[in-house]
Formats: structure tokens, sequence, C-alpha cells
């Protein structure tokens, strides 16, 4: 308190330094002008001289009080709300805002300073809910695979267990393994993408032999639970775009639909060109879902169908609207319970 009174003199008896200079200044000048041009008796100078400069150190007075206030509500206040809001946004209290009423009696350019001060705050707060419910869904997902191989860890130290039965567990704790490294590689490419780590490289290709190539590699699926397929792909569309990602979509889509689809089910993969636009369809006869789920399946780790989720993590979708977001496409779904799903990507020819 001592510290900030002592400042607050020493800057209003500047302020009245700087004033008495310039007030000073122009009287002086002006009484030179003045005296070049009309001619008075010495006694009567000097008899004005000290009202002159009584009025001098007045209007300095003045105009440093009236400059110390402008200063304190124009300035030191909106300078001081911001320097606490900032400190208490460097401190990690996301919470810290700047009332909207004095942002409106803030004059300018502190107004418009105190604005995006508090749109800052907003922006840093909603991160910070996004990352910490990316880090409790994170570990909520990774403690049921852990749980699974450790407990079937711990089954396999029986020294009584038959060869049959340890090697049912040695394959459960394969197939978990698999799945946790699939969950932490899907979030890797997920946070690349959304920090924009990853930059599209386009080049042209036939959309539809990298479909085909896709939906080769679940031949071995489609085959051993007698799945059907139908497909419908135009020939010779090319697009100019990046292949990688691409096949990303293609693959989370159709693995979803191989998933869900129950053995002897149908899966299809349409394909066709409409002027300056590509759209791919991958439908499945599986156990579809309702409106209300079909709003949060681009969300992390949202698995509407309980059922399945140790098929998967949740994160496949948000990756596939993520490439489809930087590609400049559209994804539509269609689904109803009991009967199936159908994602559509749109892509634009340019």
């Amino acid at each position: 308190m001592k510290k900030g009174f002592v400042h607050s003199v020493t800057d209003f008896l500047l302020s009245c330094l700087i004033f008495f200079g310039l007030v000073g200044g122009v009287v002086t000048a002006t009484f030179y002008v003045f005296f070049a041009t009309v001619s008075l008796p010495e006694e009567d100078i000097r008899a004005f001289a000290p009202v002159v400069f009584v009025n001098v150190v007045v209007i300095s007075l003045i105009c440093a009080i009236v400059d110390t206030i402008r200063r304190r509500v124009a300035v030191d206040r909106p300078a001081r709300r911001i320097r606490e809001v900032l400190g208490r946004l460097a401190a990690g209290d996301f919470s810290a805002r700047i009332p909207q009423q004095y942002v409106q009696l803030s004059p300018p350019p502190f107004g418009e300073i105190e604005q995006n001060i508090n749109k800052l705050a907003d922006e840093l707060s909603g991160i910070e809910t996004l990352r910490a419910d990316f880090i409790s869904n994170v570990s909520h997902e990774m403690k049921t695979p852990l749980a699974v191989i450790s407990n079937y860890g711990t089954l396999l130290q029986d020294p009584e267990l038959d060869d049959q039965t340890r090697m049912e567990y040695a394959k459960q704790i394969s197939r978990t393994s698999r799945s946790l490294a699939l969950m932490m590689t899907n979030i890797l490419k997920l946070n690349r993408l959304e920090n924009q780590q990853i930059y599209p490289q386009k080049q042209t290709f036939d959309l539809g032999e990298q479909l085909c190539e896709c939906l080769l590699q679940y031949e071995e699926v489609w085959e051993r639970r007698n799945i059907s397929i139908e497909t419908d792909i135009e020939d010779e569309v090319l697009v100019t775009e990046d292949a990688e990602l691409l096949s990303l979509v293609w693959n989370n889509l159709l693995s979803n639909a191989f998933k869900f689809t129950e053995d002897g089910g149908t899966v299809s993969l349409f394909m066709h060109k409409d002027g300056d636009r590509v759209t791919v369809s991958v439908s499945d006869t599986g156990c579809g879902m309702t409106p209300e789920t079909g709003k949060h399946i681009f969300e992390k780790f949202y698995q509407g169908d309980t059922s399945h989720a140790t098929k998967g993590n949740g994160l496949g979708l948000t990756l596939v609207k993520r490439v489809i977001d930087i590609v400049q496409g559209e994804i539509r779904v269609q689904s109803q319970p009991g009967v199936g799903s159908t994602f559509s990507v749109i892509l634009f020819l340019r």
C-alpha cells in the first residue's frame, strides 16, 4: 500500500512538472510576442510577473489533477482489471472474466482488449474442459483392457491349468493387447489431426481401386461369418486428395459395418459420380441406432451399442469426421434400429 501511494504521489508531481513546463512555455512565448509589439513600463511588468507565475502554477495543478483523475479512470482501472484477469488465467483459473458492465464502460481500446480477453478465457475454459474429459475418457477406456490382461495373467499362473485353457487365456491377452494398441494408435492419430500436425499430401488416384483394396482386407471376415457383399463402384473416378487419409476413412467405415453386422447379414459398398461430386456409401444390416445415438457418434469414445464395446474404442468415427473436415467433404448418416445404417461420404472434385 505504501509503495503504491509513493508511486501515485511521484506520478502526480511528475505531471505537475510536465504541465508547468508546457503552460509556462506557452505563456512565455505569448508574452514574448506581446512585448515585441507593445511597449509597457518595467514597473508594470514587474508587478504582473508574480500574478502570471501564480496563474501558471494554478493552471498546471488543475491540469495535473484532471489528468491524474482521467488516467485513474480511463487507464489505471482497466489496466488493473486486465492484469488481474490475465494473472488468474496464467495461474490456471479459467473461470476468470472481466465483468461485462466494466467492458462496456471502458474507453477504447481497453474495452476491445477486455472483450478479447473474455473470449480468450472462454476458449481456454473450453479447451481445459475437453482436455479433462479426454484424460478421463482415456483413463476409463484403458481400465477395462488392462484389467482383462491382469486377470488373465493371474489365471495363467495356475500350475494346474490344462494346455487348452492356457492357450485360450493367452489368446484373450493377445486380443486385448491388440485392442489397447489400436486405441493408442487412434489417439495419436486423432491428436495429430486435431493439432494440424498432419498436412494433406494430395495426389490423383483411382478412388474405385482404393475402395476395392480396402474392402478386400475384410475378405476373411465376410467368408468366415457368411456375410454377403454388395458392390456398385463406378469405374475410372479420379480424385485428387490425400490417399492415406481417405484410406483411413474407408477402413473405419467398413470395419464398423462388419462389426455391427450379424453373421449371414449384408454389407454394401457403393460409389458413384455426379457432376463435380463423388458419393461413397457404406451400408450394413446390423443393429442400427436411434436418432439420439446418431447425434453423438462422432464424439470421442462414444459407443452407442455397448454390446460391441469390446470390439472398438469409440475413436474410429471421430477420426473419420476429422479427416472429412480436412478434405472439405461431407458425411451423412442414415440409420434405423434393427434395420441397419448407411454412412455416405461426399467428396468434391477440384
